[in-house]
């Protein structure tokens, strides 16, 4: 009971503290995108992910995803392995080119192709979670509650509805703490 109480009260702590990192909403309900949300935690690069079936990549310019998170979330989830109320995760679409300057192979990051939240207030969500899209604004419009992002990160979410399995260095702290979802968090060996 002492531990649950010493991590709840860093909790509410760290996410006291976030300021700017704290969900922002205008008149709308639309979600302000983070001005300094490329300092924050940087968590991993995905190249050319696809998720359902009727997703398909593009083999020769593929998407880069970028994931950030909100510093205090980070930390609260390092200490606990729970993501706080209040969580904010961005992830920066970026495409992709293959041919410039000096490089004569692979893929480096170019513009951006689109930005999505992802966001965790329990007292404005009815299901804790909720994600955004900002297409060309600084404000987000939510999805619908019923949407695709939920369904998907509810059943494949690696640790809540985060895919924590896709952080490398974040998988670990979820083994450790025991808040990996059973059967989900799991990524097939480098072949």
């Amino acid at each position: 009971m002492f531990r649950a109480l010493l991590l709840a009260l860093a909790s509410l702590t760290a996410v006291a503290q976030t300021g700017s990192d704290a969900p922002r909403y205008d008149g709308d309900g639309k979600l302000m995108l983070p001005e300094n949300y490329r300092e924050w935690i940087y968590l991993s690069s995905g190249l050319g992910m696809t998720y359902g079936p009727a997703a398909s990549a593009d083999a020769a310019h593929p998407l880069f995803d970028n994931v950030f998170v909100s510093p205090a979330a980070y930390r609260v989830f390092v200490n606990s392995g729970h993501w706080p109320d209040k969580t904010v995760f961005i992830l920066e679409i970026r495409r992709s080119n293959e041919k410039g300057s000096i490089n004569n192979g692979g893929h480096f990051q170019s513009d951006v192709a689109a930005i999505e939240a992802e966001v965790k207030d329990e007292n404005r969500f009815p299901q804790k979670w909720a994600y955004f899209g900002f297409g060309k604004s600084t404000a987000g419009s939510p999805f619908p509650a019923n949407s695709t992002c939920n369904a998907c990160h509810g059943a494949n979410g690696a640790v809540e509805n985060t895919f924590v399995q896709f952080y490398p260095t974040l998988i670990e702290v979820a083994r450790g703490k025991g808040t990996l979802k059973t059967g989900v968090g799991e990524v097939a060996a480098h072949r």
